[in-house]
């Protein structure tokens, strides 16, 4: 039995640069951190006693004969980008989906690190990011950037590149203390609303050229955000001014991105106090992030008393198998 611990991760800046149209000409860059928030995945080998041969447990249960018959799309093709066959899977996660998180993307990187390991093979982070990308993006033909699988499988608080020539990932030369510093500004709530982020991504995608500017100046906003965070003189406050005007920008690039009631919670949470906030992912709702100075974060949790606020600290591990037992497993046509 193979148990894996995949983090979510919180996107700050330069979130729809990671689209393989934009990047390819113009380059992207992201900034992103992991939290301590995690999908965990369960895989072993089904009992010979059934009269099914798979067996797949997310918010609903799909025990099926051959892994054609999944009606998962990921889960099917990672099984067969794998060559994984006989199995008990069980997904377990501590936020819910379609949430802005990148939930599918911890899945997918999750997922594959349990098949690897059950078959007693060790991956590196890149090569588990890599194939979470091909199963969501090519053989899944899901709408979306590559900041996510990245993100999950390598942990941390990164700078993310990309350009036609593929990404890199730069550790962000943050102290501890300035890293606690900006976690303790940071209130996490969950709306309440939820929304499939390959249906925003599509319409984003669609929009590229006529937002190329905008995302180019999103882009920009990733320098910014690093020299505020590296730069112990400067005052942490610049990053959440920083966050409002990449949300103005942000939002402007298409009408699925924001509705009147996320509006309306942003415009409440600035009133009260908070310097500037995101919804997290695509858009569309899910969970939004304020930057809220100390003395003000009484006042927003009271005016977004109506919401969830959800504690969080950043992680730095990533994807990592946290249980493991090598199990004797002989292929059905083999014995």
């Amino acid at each position: 039995m193979i148990i894996t611990r995949t983090p979510f991760r919180m996107s700050f800046f330069g979130g729809g640069t990671d689209l393989q149209e934009f990047f390819e000409e113009n380059g992207g860059a992201v900034l992103s951190s992991t939290f301590d928030k995690y999908v965990y995945v369960t895989v072993r080998h089904l009992p010979r006693f059934f009269d099914y041969k798979n067996q797949l447990t997310y918010s609903k249960i799909e025990r099926v004969g051959t892994v054609d018959e999944l009606e998962h799309p990921m889960v099917r093709n990672a099984m067969k980008l794998l060559d994984m066959h006989e199995l008990i899977i069980n997904y377990d996660a501590d936020l819910p989906a379609r949430t802005g998180l990148g939930t599918s993307s911890s899945f997918a990187v999750g997922l594959l690190n349990a098949f690897h390991s059950l078959k007693g093979k060790v991956k590196d982070k890149r090569q588990l990011a890599d194939e979470a990308i091909y199963v969501e993006r090519v053989m899944c033909n899901e709408a979306g950037g590559l900041q996510d699988q990245i993100a999950a499988s390598y942990g941390g608080f990164n700078r993310i590149d990309f350009d036609k020539y593929g990404y890199t990932v730069t550790p962000i030369g943050i102290t501890d203390r300035r890293k606690n510093e900006l976690n303790d500004n940071l209130m996490l709530f969950f709306t309440g609303f939820s929304r499939f982020s390959a249906d925003i991504q599509s319409d984003t995608r669609k929009n590229i050229r006529k937002n190329n500017d905008t995302l180019i100046q999103m882009k920009g906003m990733v320098n910014e955000a690093c020299s505020i965070l590296t730069n112990e003189l400067r005052n942490l406050d610049e990053f959440g001014r920083l966050l409002h005007d990449s949300w103005l920008l942000k939002r402007s690039m298409g009408s699925k991105i924001s509705t009147d009631e996320i509006d309306t919670i942003y415009e409440r949470a600035i009133k009260a106090g908070a310097l500037g906030g995101k919804l997290l992912g695509a858009g569309g709702g899910g969970f939004t992030l304020f930057y809220v100075p100390k003395q003000f974060q009484k006042a927003v949790k009271e005016e977004l008393s109506d919401l969830l606020l959800v504690p969080f600290r950043f992680e730095g591990e990533g994807t990592s198998v946290i249980y493991y037992v090598p199990e004797s497993f002989t292929p059905e046509e083999e014995r």
